[in-house]
């Protein structure tokens, strides 16, 4: 089984903000894949099958800087090692819409990120990173990645979102070093050019 998440914050007034990228890519993985996701207290969480791999999708855990010790229960809940989690989150070191697959690594500054190392005790789980770019000189960056994105930049990530789907689907069927080669490249560009 392999759990993938979603990270961002619970709530109405965050729903449509560059933080929750995460969740929005589990919401789309739910649609395409036909599986339903339920609330069960703070987790948004749904089990089915992508061919013959169960899985488990899940999104809002709590908020973003505190996901960790959730997550770390839900994992132990689904009898799951770290290794078995995908975690999905937005990345302002990425131009808006861009993805990159990560095996491990440290947090880059993004707190959830820092949460889920510190709650686990380890970082060796699968990160896919949806780009929204930097803020505005002067701009703050948790200022940003909380702002309500306007029509013109949701028509950046809708491929993108549907892009982070088939990363997710060539994540469990095809491996990591295979997603990685296929979905960390720019679009348009020639696999292996940066």
């Amino acid at each position: 089984m392999r759990l993938l998440v979603g990270l961002g914050n619970p709530g109405k007034a965050y729903a449509q903000t560059r933080h929750n990228a995460g969740v929005w890519v589990i919401e789309r993985a739910a649609a395409r894949w036909a599986i339903r996701l339920a609330c069960r207290g703070t987790v948004q969480r749904g089990s089915g099958r992508l061919g013959s791999e169960l899985i488990e999708l899940a999104s809002t855990l709590d908020f973003m800087n505190v996901t960790g010790p959730p997550l770390k229960g839900l994992l132990r809940d689904l009898r799951l090692a770290p290794e078995d989690l995908i975690l999905i989150h937005d990345d302002l070191d990425l131009e808006p819409g861009r993805l990159r697959i990560k095996q491990a690594g440290g947090h880059g500054g993004h707190n959830g990120i820092k949460s889920v190392i510190e709650a686990l005790g380890t970082p060796q789980f699968v990160r896919l990173k949806i780009g929204v770019g930097r803020p505005a000189i002067r701009q703050d960056s948790a200022d940003y990645v909380l702002e309500t994105l306007i029509n013109d930049e949701m028509e950046v990530f809708e491929p993108c979102l549907e892009r982070a789907v088939d990363a997710l689907e060539c994540l469990i069927h095809r491996g990591v070093e295979t997603a990685m080669n296929q979905f960390n490249v720019r679009e348009g560009k020639e696999s292996g050019e940066l």
